[in-house]
């Protein structure tokens, strides 16, 4: 058997904001209408299903880049003069990790989900 995520839910305030903002700044086609949800394609056949909701709690979610797209996604960062980290405490502002040996960063989206790219998987070591 092979188990698969499928799709997952993205509680915002406002996915008209979130959805398309994200897309941008991941290089990823804009989101596609589907009921109450915008949903973002991942390339890996898993869905990030944006929908409104009164309350958020904050969470995290962390996408798995190269070495290429996470120069092009730090480089829309920065032309969007997004805060960004090193760490998820957002202790190391305007830096990047090399955790593992690649490269990590974290930024929020507007419904303060804190977003992370990283270029090798935790304990994938260097």
């Amino acid at each position: 058997m092979v188990i698969q995520l499928n799709h997952t839910l993205v509680n915002v305030r406002d996915k008209s904001e979130s959805a398309p903002l994200v897309a941008e700044i991941l290089g990823l086609p804009g989101p596609k209408p589907y009921g109450p949800f915008l949903v973002l394609e991942l390339d890996n056949d898993v869905n990030l299903d944006f929908i409104d909701v009164e309350v958020v709690h904050k969470q995290h979610y962390a996408f798995l880049v190269s070495e290429s797209e996470f120069d092009e996604i730090m480089a829309r960062i920065k032309q969007r003069d997004l805060p960004h980290w090193a760490d998820p405490f957002q202790k190391r502002a305007g830096e990047v990790n090399t955790d593992d040996g690649g490269r990590g960063a974290y930024w929020e989206e507007p419904s303060g989900h804190l977003l992370e790219i990283i270029t090798r998987p935790y304990g994938s070591g260097s």
